[in-house]
């Protein structure tokens, strides 16, 4: 029997001992204790000034929802109905495992395959003596060692990547609870108003009978005022429409079973004594929205995936381990070595893989400059909005409400003078109703332009979903 020589059989236990000691090494891999929150909680009270929580156990879930109990206990300022929805909405909390996916695929990345054990067997009798051949080896994956390091950098990308976009999540929802809170108290408000409308054009409507029964009043003139009030009738089913709609998308947000469990004021906050200058509002987008700083580590992710893609254009997996083979009867000793499997690039070299890497690339480099570009556009397009709906509902709080009520209170005077009629009197108030319900409308776009405003300084909330499926289909490094 062939004896292997000495130094071939160190060499294979050197490589065994040097496998062990970076598996062991590889195995200090492990998760966090917040899993990555700790970041996106961070982010949230510095930008939007709120708490957040992500909810993984039974007890964290109780003392939220008892949070959540003593928020909804009294009128919901804007403030209160956005840590609501932090809290409670389920989509958000859906949101939050995600960091918990990025963070299993980077603790994987620095975590070795396991070895490989395989084993041939076969004997056959031949002149009275069972002859065996027995072959077992023990193989490592010696090329994910190689490019462990440059996996875990493109998952800590990923990973960090993935808390940016969290963060973004929060925003949104922040976002679009301030335009559902606002849009919910103005719809009430709405109401009201309309209800005044809606009596002071029934009252028009029955006079304009009464006097039309007794001959002082022209069928025409009777008939303008039944319309009217059939007019607000209508405006009013709408605008009680219109509110439960818009509480029922508020209750939606906020993730409460039904909308009879918020209490909203009733009526909206004052406009500011001055609005907001554009200042360097573009520079501080470019520097501190989040999708902007997200895209920004995608590229930098898909770059060190190309090289990782370059690394295995040729070689996918290399394996290495001890062997030992049995040749001939049971007792007759085995013959020791090592085994080596590798992929031979005979077919297919890795050129289509490098050149769909460098593609991908240099479309994310490409978005990422259309993404910048369109920032500084969105804040400017969001600050013109704020500026404009300030200007007009200022000049209704200033000038239109102002003036209706002083033409409704000379009415006043005119009718007890007797200088004008009770039909006269009805058409200034209700032109005065209708002045504040249109203030009502303004002052409501005006909050939500400005929440409009803060979410284009924070990031754009489209921009999620696109790059979470951008970041599935291309920046992760497999090995």
């Amino acid at each position: 029997m062939n004896k292997l020589q000495p130094s071939s059989r160190r060499r294979p236990l050197k490589l065994l001992v040097s496998v062990i000691a970076v598996t062991t090494l590889a195995g200090c891999a492990s998760f966090s204790n917040d899993g990555g929150f700790g970041s996106v909680e961070q982010t949230t009270r510095e930008r939007l000034n709120k708490d957040v929580k992500w909810a993984r156990s039974d007890a964290e879930k109780s003392a939220l929802k008892v949070r959540v109990g003593e928020l909804l206990a009294k009128p919901l300022t804007i403030d209160d109905a956005i840590q609501v929805a932090l809290y409670n909405n389920r989509g958000l909390q859906a949101a939050f495992f995600d960091l918990g996916i990025s963070e299993a695929e980077l603790v994987q990345a620095g975590r070795l395959p396991n070895p490989h054990f395989s084993m041939l067997r076969a004997s056959k009798p031949e002149n009275g003596i069972r002859e065996y051949k027995i072959e077992q080896a023990l193989t490592f994956n010696i090329f994910a060692l190689i490019t462990m390091p440059l996996a875990v950098e493109v998952e800590k990308r990923n990973f960090a990547q993935t808390q940016r976009l969290a963060t973004i999540e929060v925003a949104r929802l922040a976002a679009e609870t301030r335009q559902a809170y606002f849009t919910a108290v103005a719809a009430d408000e709405s109401v009201r108003y309309m209800r005044k409308v809606k009596q002071a054009a029934e009252a028009g409507a029955e006079l304009a009978r009464r006097m039309a029964l007794v001959g002082n009043f022209s069928k025409l003139r009777q008939a303008r005022e039944q319309a009217f009030y059939a007019d607000a009738a209508l405006n009013l089913a709408r605008a009680e429409q219109s509110a439960v709609s818009a509480r029922e998308r508020l209750a939606r947000v906020l993730g409460v079973a039904e909308r009879s469990q918020m209490q909203l004021p009733d009526r909206l906050p004052d406009l500011p004594k001055e609005a907001n200058e554009l200042g360097s509002l573009e520079q501080q987008a470019l520097d501190q929205r989040l999708d902007l700083q997200a895209i920004r580590l995608e590229t930098e992710a898909l770059a060190k995936n190309l090289g990782l893609t370059q690394a295995t254009r040729f070689i996918n997996v290399l394996e290495v381990g001890p062997a030992r083979v049995l040749e001939g009867e049971r007792n007759s000793g085995y013959k020791k070595g090592y085994e080596i499997s590798f992929e031979l690039p005979i077919f297919d070299w890795g050129g289509a893989k490098v050149a769909k890497a460098e593609s991908v690339y240099m479309q994310a480099v490409e978005r990422a400059a259309e993404v910048a570009t369109n920032a500084r556009s969105e804040v400017r397009e969001a600050y013109h909005a704020y500026r404009t709906n300030y200007d007009i509902a200022r000049h209704y709080r200033d000038e239109i409400v102002p003036l209706n009520k002083r033409i409704s209170d000379e009415s006043m005077l005119r009718y007890n003078g007797m200088l004008i009629g009770v039909f006269e009197l009805l058409a200034d108030a209700r032109s005065q109703i209708g002045s504040v319900n249109s203030y009502i409308e303004t002052l409501r776009d005006f909050w939500i332009a400005q929440g409009d405003l803060e979410m284009s300084l924070i990031g754009k909330p489209s921009l999620n979903a696109a790059t979470r499926a951008s970041i599935a289909a291309t920046g992760r490094a497999d090995h």
